[in-house]
């Protein structure tokens, strides 16, 4: 008789909690639909407090960090968040290897961490890593916008390196990796079919356009960017760019 009461009160603690993270998880996705994103993060991070193993608590927890930490000012909070960022993405990629958005929010992660690295090695390795686990991500999801996205800018960020990441990149990766603009716009493009709100992606696919001479392409992605609604924290900043380039070519 105790034995089934103690198995009884398990139970229903058990029940309780699963409860108590599926409410911090309704309330979480309704602050982001509110565009109150850390306040969102706050709700993930309880959520996983209780239950350490919830992957979607982790994957948005990353994605949230790597979204604020990509708004600060000081490098060094930026890097907090970034490292923050992968942090929850390799608990995630822990969680289940095979899962498409644990292995997106690893490649995420790690070219956040390409822009905030100083050591030539790891800056490598994070580059090397943002393609794998993106690559790894579409193998499992082959709509998995994002993911798409990420090789996507991957191909595009490969032409267009600059300063100590270049180096880096020249000198431990046996020579610059094979990327160019075509496959970029492809990969883009693809992201636009699958994510058709997906705001970074008609700012990047319009830059890619504009420095592959192809003007008209880049206005008519701009026009439809600025007429998108605001998604995310970034979307106003990204809409601003848009307005400004779309100036600018025109």
């Amino acid at each position: 008789m105790k034995w089934l009461l103690i198995l009884i009160l398990f139970f229903i603690t058990f029940s309780a909690t699963a409860q108590d993270v599926a409410v911090l998880l309704k309330e979480a996705d309704n602050l982001e639909r509110q565009i109150k994103e850390p306040e969102a993060l706050e709700k993930y991070k309880l959520a996983i407090g209780i239950e350490p193993s919830n992957i979607n608590a982790l994957i948005r927890a990353s994605e949230l960090n790597a979204s604020i930490g990509g708004r600060q000012i000081d490098k060094n909070t930026k890097r907090l968040y970034f490292e923050t960022s992968m942090a929850f993405a390799k608990k995630a990629f822990e969680t289940d290897p095979n899962n498409a958005d644990a292995n997106y929010v690893m490649g995420m992660a790690a070219g956040k961490m390409t822009d905030v690295e100083s050591e030539n090695k790891k800056i490598v390795a994070f580059v090397k890593d943002a393609k794998l686990y993106n690559e790894k991500a579409i193998t499992l999801n082959q709509k998995h916008a994002k993911a798409t996205y990420s090789i996507g800018k991957w191909n595009y960020e490969m032409v267009n390196l600059s300063g100590i990441k270049k180096i880096a990149v020249k000198l431990f990766y046996g020579g610059l990796p094979n990327g160019d603009l075509d496959t970029a716009i492809a990969y883009y493009e693809k992201c636009r079919i699958l994510d058709p709100y997906f705001a970074i992606n008609y700012l990047d696919l319009a830059k890619a356009y504009r420095d592959n001479h192809r003007p008209t392409q880049a206005i008519e992605i701009l026009n439809k960017l600025v007429k998108l609604p605001i998604r995310t924290g970034d979307d106003t900043a990204i809409k601003a760019e848009a307005a400004k380039m779309l100036n600018d070519i025109q």
